[in-house]
């Protein structure tokens, strides 16, 4: 496979390997967090929304090897192409789909069993990024709100939806899934420390499940401060 300029290939998990783009949107150790935080059941219609490269979707399929298909949902082009390819690269049987997660076409409305979501969760303007990588960081063309919508929307019900977000928004990510029918089932918050506040949390929502929530203990990831060179073989 012919590598545009400032790609490498990166470890994804064991021999799979995965294309990131020095100038683009590496994926950190949240996304490996994710993936391994949500639970596959055997025959899962996945969808992974804000994919980016496909860290997550890639990464949670090499884990779960009996899922059924998985669609990658994703803004920007060249992030896609670089998906694209990986899932070549790899041998891998992906969907992806570019545009915005707001306009994804009513005939994927109730098609997934397991959405899973690493979106920008951070608020505020461009500061010194680049827009390609703002918008992969910011809430600047996608909102919780606008992802609990399509998620509610594009799930069967008893579907799931694994989340992750900044951890001082909690209240706000549990009322935003509570008020589009995703109960919160489990949850996990992250911190860098043993003694550190927590910075992160994941979340597993249920459309049209039953009140009552499984808080999971404090997870302590050693790779809080990673980027791009965390693979999905490195233990968290």
């Amino acid at each position: 496979m012919q590598l545009k300029d400032n790609e490498s290939l990166e470890v994804l998990f064991g021999e799979k390997m995965i294309i990131q783009n020095r100038q683009l949107y590496r994926f950190t150790s949240d996304s490996i967090l994710l993936s391994r935080f949500a639970r596959a059941k055997s025959g899962d219609v996945v969808a992974d929304f804000c994919a980016g490269c496909g860290a997550v979707g890639f990464h949670f399929a090499c884990l779960n090897p009996k899922i059924k298909s998985l669609t990658l949902f994703e803004l920007q082009p060249s992030l896609c192409d670089m998906a694209r390819r990986t899932a070549e690269y790899n041998g891998m049987d992906a969907k992806v789909v570019e545009g915005r997660l707001q306009d994804i076409p009513s005939s994927y409305d109730g098609a997934f069993s397991l959405i899973l979501c690493n979106p920008p969760y951070e608020r505020g303007g461009f500061d010194n990024l680049s827009y390609e990588k703002a918008i992969c960081r910011k809430e600047i063309t996608v909102t919780l709100e606008e992802i609990a919508l399509t998620a509610s929307k594009k799930l069967k019900f008893g579907g799931r939806l694994a989340i992750v977000n900044r951890a001082d928004r909690l209240a706000e990510v549990c009322y935003t899934l509570k008020r589009y029918n995703l109960e919160v089932k489990r949850l996990q918050l992250v911190k860098g420390t043993p003694s550190a506040k927590p910075y992160l949390l994941m979340a597993e929502a249920t459309k049209g499940g039953k009140p009552g929530t499984e808080v999971l203990p404090e997870f302590v990831n050693t790779q809080a401060n990673g980027g791009g060179t965390l693979n999905g073989n490195e233990e968290l």
